[in-house]
Parts: C-alpha cells; sequence; structure tokens
C-alpha cells in the first residue's frame, strides 16, 4: 500500500472516532464550505418515504430529511458520531450504532437507502446483501460517491490524498459497478455539476 493512501485511511479512522468533533471543520475546509451543499444533492435521487442512511456522521443529511418530513433511520458504527447527530437533531430520533454488513432491520423496511462519501464497505458484497434485503423491491439505493473540485488548489488536495479528479470518473465506475451488478442491482452513474465541483452519484436500483 502506498504511503499517502495508508496516512489518509488513519487519518481518516482518527477523524471519525477520537478526534470526531473536528470533522465539522475538516469537512468545511475540503470543500470551502460546500460540504453540506454537496450532500443535499442526493435528494432529488431518493425514491418514496422510508429512508434509511448508512455512515450519518455528525447528523447533517438526517437533520434535513427530518425538516422535509421524511421519515429516515440512520446506523453508524462509530459511537462518537452518534453523539454529535444526536445533539444535532435530538435524541428521540431514531439513530443505531452498527456495522452496514449487519443491518439491524427487517426486510424489505425502506424505500431508499443514502450513503454521502462512504469507505469501501460500501463495496463489501456483504453491506450490499444487507442493503438488497432491507430494500422494499423497486427500491434504491443513493451513494454520492465523490466529489471533483473545480478549483486548482482543490484539484492539487485531492490529487495528493490519492484522490485525483483527472482519474476519478473512470476509477470509480470500475470500482463500483461491477460490486453493484454483481448484486443484482441495475445501475446508473449521475454526475452533478454544482458550484465549486462536479460530483458523482451512484443510483442502484433493485
Amino acid at each position: 500500500m502506498k504511503l499517502i493512501p495508508r496516512f489518509m485511511r488513519v487519518f481518516f479512522h482518527l477523524l471519525y472516532h477520537p478526534f470526531a468533533f473536528a470533522y465539522d471543520l475538516v469537512a468545511a475546509t475540503v470543500s470551502f464550505g460546500k460540504w453540506t451543499d454537496w450532500t443535499k444533492e442526493i435528494l432529488p435521487f431518493i425514491r418514496g418515504m422510508r429512508i434509511l442512511e448508512l455512515g450519518h456522521g455528525p447528523g447533517h443529511l438526517q437533520r434535513i430529511m427530518l425538516d422535509l418530513n421524511l421519515d429516515s433511520v440512520a446506523i453508524d458504527e462509530s459511537a462518537q458520531m452518534g453523539t454529535l447527530a444526536r445533539r444535532r437533531i435530538g435524541a428521540a430520533h431514531k439513530l443505531t450504532r452498527g456495522l452496514a454488513q449487519h443491518l439491524p432491520f427487517a426486510s424489505n423496511s425502506f424505500d431508499s437507502i443514502v450513503s454521502t462519501f462512504p469507505t469501501d464497505y460500501i463495496f463489501s458484497a456483504q453491506t450490499l446483501s444487507e442493503i438488497s434485503r432491507c430494500l422494499s423491491d423497486g427500491g434504491r439505493l443513493v451513494v454520492l460517491a465523490v466529489a471533483w473540485p473545480k478549483s486548482g488548489f482543490l484539484k492539487w488536495l485531492y490529487r495528493v490524498t490519492g484522490e485525483s479528479p483527472a482519474d476519478g470518473q473512470a476509477s470509480i465506475r470500475s470500482k463500483m459497478e461491477q460490486p453493484f451488478i454483481k448484486a443484482g442491482f441495475e445501475i446508473q452513474i449521475k454526475v452533478v455539476e454544482v458550484e465549486s465541483s462536479n460530483l458523482m452519484i451512484l443510483i442502484a436500483n433493485k
């Protein structure tokens, strides 16, 4: 494994656990304040009203969906992120701590399952099997996979972290499509242009 990807993997583990308090600051910095705006771009692709978010993080998307009166629940492996999310959306909201590979929900429970900037767990055959099980017939998974920054500085930063925008579309398509197709999903990949970036959104229909 290359040194920089290894460092980034350790960095994000720390950011998601003991340094979770700094997550919003880091996200805002690397996105020049657009992180939450990027997250909102998945909303037009959501189908139905029963929504599950995988990896809710500090709860921004849950707050948005709650304000839209969507029947949303969420799961995250990080206890620290659960604490941050409850502060943002209220302790009574339906948050669960657990793994995407072992979802503690009944079959056919959700019309849509969403995930924003997930790590490699989203490609796991066990994760995709659990997603398929929990989706209703005709349900869909919506994944905000990557952002390609337009500014020169952000392009440099993403290259340093191993996420070169120049290679983004080809590598993401190659990495994502086959596991999802193998799991029985019909795949669409949308590239959404926003003010500062292009976003790749994967839509996997059951």
